[in-house]
């Protein structure tokens, strides 16, 4: 297992920098384009490391991606937590993580899902709409559970258009969440859960021009909130497991709230993120392959996965007791005598 591999989509200018930043580095393991032809059950891969930027879209390449990690392929991201992970979960983590977060509450797919009928859903009441809206406020927005790239989202100033919002969302599952009035927005890569870039970002604009912007605090207290959203980002990667991700915040009132933490294959086009953040997200890419690559250990499990997967089957680490403490110490080899002179861890869905 020789080579580093991207693979990716419909993305240009990312992927060659960082094949040619790989190599340029280094030269023990060449980096390429992934290239498959034949995915053959428990068969392993020439690929160290493969970085993923498109199986969200394309099933085929999630499933290719799932046997390279069985025989030892560091795949980043981990495509088994990826598969599982979404937005709603990622929000309750954070809660339990010590990370802000915007009100929110899950809501049924407007439509039944295929297959389905009413009887489907004899554990569904009718939602509390009055409650929810109660809860959230207005505005508000209303998103897919588990989705990105800005699809399907909605802004609703009151129920009516909620309602109508809710009509167009057919089968998915939705967030209903509390609008965050923010003075400044910022959008943070992570890469190998430690290195960390924070970067101004304007939701707001149009999508070439979101980077077009810088923070309004300064001084002590600008200092302040970026140490904190630094701490929050690594924070919620370690729970989840990310080896490449960014985390968006708005701040309010001083207070950094996370608004999205689940984009494993983030932006990283030069054209709209700017030649400075790309420059960086590249040579922190290529870093983190070439560290992966050299600790790969063939035939094993080389993924990483979140201290939420770990404790889970682990079980959280408590601290020694002084007993136990006491029984794990190996005894101490008694000396012998000097010798003597003469011896020796909303509205009714329709369901």
């Amino acid at each position: 297992m020789k080579k580093i591999g991207i693979l990716f989509g419909q993305e240009n200018t990312f992927p060659q920098a960082f094949v040619d930043r790989v190599n340029e580095k280094q030269s023990d393991f060449k980096a390429e384009f992934v290239h498959i032809d034949q995915v053959e059950q428990s068969v392993p891969t020439d690929y160290a490391v493969i970085i993923d930027r498109i199986s969200q879209d394309v099933p085929f390449y999630k499933a290719y991606l799932k046997n390279a990690a069985l025989t030892g392929t560091a795949v980043i991201n981990n495509p088994f937590w990826w598969s599982a992970d979404e937005k709603f979960f990622n929000n309750a983590l954070a809660v339990q993580l010590g990370v802000p977060v915007p009100k929110t509450i899950l809501l049924p797919s407007k439509e039944r899902p295929d297959d389905t009928n009413h009887n489907s859903f004899r554990n569904l009441g009718h939602m509390n709409w009055d409650g929810i809206f109660n809860h959230i406020g207005f505005p508000a927005f209303m998103k897919p559970h588990a989705g990105g790239g800005w699809k399907s989202v909605y802004k609703v100033d009151n129920p009516e258009q909620m309602f109508r919002a809710y009509d167009e969302t057919g089968q998915l599952v939705m967030l209903y969440q509390e609008a965050i009035e923010f003075t400044d927005y910022v959008r943070c890569y992570c890469i190998g859960g430690k290195e960390v870039l924070i970067m101004p970002y304007e939701p707001r604009n149009p999508h070439h021009l979101r980077y077009a912007s810088e923070l309004k605090v300064t001084g002590d207290a600008g200092k302040k909130l970026l140490a904190t959203i630094k701490d929050y980002v690594l924070k919620l990667n370690e729970g989840l497991g990310y080896d490449f991700n960014t985390v968006e915040f708005a701040v309010r009132d001083g207070i950094p709230i996370a608004i999205d933490f689940c984009n494993p294959a983030p932006d990283a086009d030069v054209h709209s993120v700017g030649q400075a953040n790309f420059d960086w997200v590249v040579e922190a890419a290529a870093t983190m392959a070439i560290d992966r690559a050299k600790n790969v250990q063939a035939g094993k499990d080389n993924l990483t996965w979140g201290t939420f997967v770990r404790n889970s089957v682990q079980g959280p680490v408590a601290p020694a007791t002084p007993v136990q403490a006491a029984a794990s110490e190996k005894p101490k080899a008694k000396k012998a005598p000097k010798a003597e002179a003469s011896d020796e861890k909303p509205k009714k869905s329709k369901k």
